[in-house]
């Protein structure tokens, strides 16, 4: 009896040390692997430049004085203002940067500890060494060690999904012990607080807490549960609808999250998986998931009570099987939906959250000794080998993967596709291998020019891209009163579709819109662009950002390329009220009354969408077409003395 303790005692030291050393080394890889292809992209400027305001006191908005959401993730906003407040003067860059990769690391080895939990009854103290597997796919993958320095909210995705799958593996164990209250409710936060890590993952979050609610037993508990997983989710919700005026975060309004691109979307899923090869891994992980499955069905069998109607529906909720049920249900449902939405630009972004989730289940595998006590020497050793060759066949893959081109020529051109390696995209464009700073993106064509333009123009502008990339054309505004001081500054507004570096490189007093709508309320509410580019299929004509601004309206002052007429037509299609209502929820000051107003009519202006086209907008509104500027040719001379 004695020997037997011992040896089960040096089996279960055997598994823990292979797995603290398997975790070890991937976490080692993994953030090693990130670090070497460091960078911020210029989408995660875009979060810096809401810190810059949420610190300057401006609140969480992208230009001061004008109430619009342009990150996705709610967390990964605040957590770069707390993050900002501690580090002080540091470079919010910076600041990005360390918690992006060091998320990034800690999602792995939360994925890596709750699989290995499921272990736990399965092994029943026999030898084994615990070896990563799925997570060695997920690390190898080019995109996966982009994004985890990439300043977006990458790594926090990942930090999220592997800690609610430990405690969902934790969960799932503890079904023979005493409910505990601090846990269910500690777990039930967690899976609630995932649509403010990104809104589609409440479909996660979501199954996770319906899953509670079966378990859970009486009323009382199960209000706690959901007390516990909604309370914080609806208080931002009703901040978010009070304060923005809006159901969803701006940028689902502006690339339009409830509208489908299955074509786009299966170009996507394409463009991911033909570098890499994806389905070989997957090949090869069912047949280790197999080999797992095989050990389960040879796992010691615990007696217990025998449970019958929705006890026995109940326990097979709370069981390791549903979990991994669960996640790998998740996983494909993040994933179809993603290809619903067409996927995005940037190469494999969107589809390594789901990837990780479907990897979780099999991130490490038992590789498990033969044991003569326990099963048969034959089938011991051929479990043993069988094991062994699919996980180097894994281990290789990983190991060419990781060195692997990736898109190739393609990674820095923008195809039919719309689909680009947009690290390398950025590091090319800009001359800096690691493109980290907002300064660094000074070498971005046209950004030095911007700010030479803003200082040529004291009295105030609206800047337009040339078609010199050394140049910007100037709409110059109205000149300043007469009272005005002598340090006088007039209104500055640059209209870009790359927000963060120039949001980063210029002052909060300097308003920067795009003609997608991140940033921009106009074009946030315009139709989507049939067949546009993904995720820039929204393109508002630069004639409405004179219209809307104090800026001169005619020629000799306006560009070429734009029309005095439709310029005049756009002022008279913003009188439309459906249109000032809308913009004056985001912009009228803020106060109860416009907080109780934008709350009740937040699904209204949600929905609400207007023509880009400003003569086809004033018919929509049913506004009278204004004179032209200049009477239509009609091939006679003209009349008069």
């Amino acid at each position: 009896m004695r020997q037997s303790s011992s040896a089960e005692t040096g089996s279960s030291a055997s598994v823990r040390i292979s797995l603290w050393m398997s975790t070890a080394v991937v976490a080692v890889l993994f953030g090693w692997g990130a670090w070497q292809r460091r960078w911020i992209a210029d989408d995660g400027l875009i979060v810096l430049r809401t810190t810059r305001n949420m610190l300057a006191g401006n609140g969480p908005v992208f230009n001061a004085g004008e109430r619009v959401e342009a990150n996705t993730s709610t967390a990964w906003s605040y957590l770069m203002y707390f993050g900002g407040l501690v580090a002080g003067p540091a470079r919010l860059e910076y600041v990005a940067l360390t918690f992006a990769l060091i998320l990034s690391v800690l999602g792995v080895v939360f994925v890596m500890l709750g699989t290995a939990g499921l272990y736990g009854p399965v092994l029943g103290g026999r030898s084994a060494v615990m070896l990563p597997a799925g997570v060695l796919v997920y690390i190898a993958i080019p995109p996966a060690r982009d994004f985890a320095t990439s300043g977006l909210e990458n790594g926090l995705v990942l930090a999220y999904l592997g800690l609610l799958w430990w405690m969902m593996a934790s969960w799932a164990l503890r079904r023979d012990k005493p409910a505990s209250t601090w846990f269910d409710m500690t777990l039930a936060f967690v899976a609630g607080f995932s649509v403010l890590v990104r809104p589609e993952l409440a479909l996660v979050g979501g199954l996770a807490l319906v899953m509670m609610l079966i378990v859970a037993s009486g009323w009382r508990r199960r209000i706690l549960i959901v007390l516990a997983g909604g309370l914080l989710p609806v208080a931002y919700q009703i901040f978010r609808m009070g304060y923005y005026g809006l159901l969803v975060p701006g940028t689902a309004v502006a690339k339009d999250a409830t509208g489908s691109k299955w074509h786009q979307g299966f170009i996507y899923l394409a463009n991911f998986n033909q570098p890499y090869l994806l389905w070989a891994p997957a090949v090869l992980l069912i047949g280790l998931a197999l080999m797992v499955m095989l050990l389960c069905g040879r796992s010691p069998r615990v007696h217990r009570p025998t449970a019958t109607g929705s006890g026995r529906f109940a326990r097979m909720v709370q069981s390791p099987s549903a979990v991994v049920a669960f996640m790998l249900l998740s996983g494909f449902l993040q994933g179809l939906y993603w290809i619903r939405q067409g996927g995005d630009f940037m190469h494999g972004r969107v589809l390594l959250t789901p990837l990780f989730m479907m990897l979780a289940p099999v991130s490490v595998i038992p590789l498990m000794l033969p044991d003569v006590r326990r099963m048969a020497r034959g089938a011991g050793y051929l479990y043993a080998g069988a094991t062994a060759l699919l996980w180097l066949a894994v281990a290789g893959w990983s190991l060419w993967t990781a060195n692997s081109p990736g898109m190739g020529a393609d990674a820095t051109r923008v195809t039919y596709t719309g689909i680009v390696d947009e690290r390398r995209f950025y590091a090319q464009a800009t001359g800096h291998a690691h493109p980290l700073t907002a300064a660094d993106y000074l070498d971005y064509p046209r950004m030095r020019a911007v700010l030479t333009a803003i200082e040529n123009t004291p009295d105030g502008a609206l800047l337009l891209p040339s078609g010199n990339y050394d140049m910007w054309d100037v709409v110059p505004a109205y000149p300043p009163p007469p009272d005005a001081p002598p340090d006088y500054r007039g209104p500055h507004t640059v209209f870009f579709t790359n927000l963060g570096m120039v949001g980063m490189n210029l002052g909060l007093d300097v308003r920067v819109i795009d003609q997608i709508g991140l940033a921009n309320p106009l074009a946030a509410h315009t139709e989507r662009i049939e067949n546009g580019r993904i995720g820039h299929d929204k393109n508002l004509f630069p004639d409405w950002a004179v219209a809307e601004g104090p800026f001169f309206k005619e020629r000799p002052y306006i560009p070429r390329y734009l029309d005095e007429d439709w310029i005049r037509q756009a002022e008279a299609a913003l009188q439309c009220p459906e249109t000032q209502e809308m913009l004056d929820a985001v912009r009228a000051p803020m106060g109860p009354r416009r907080f109780l107003s934008n709350l009740v009519h937040a699904a209204e202006y949600t929905s609400y969408r207007f023509d880009r086209v400003p003569r086809y907008e004033l018919a929509r509104c049913g506004v009278p077409l204004p004179e032209p500027v200049h009477p239509p040719y009609t091939g006679m001379p003209p009349t008069g003395p």
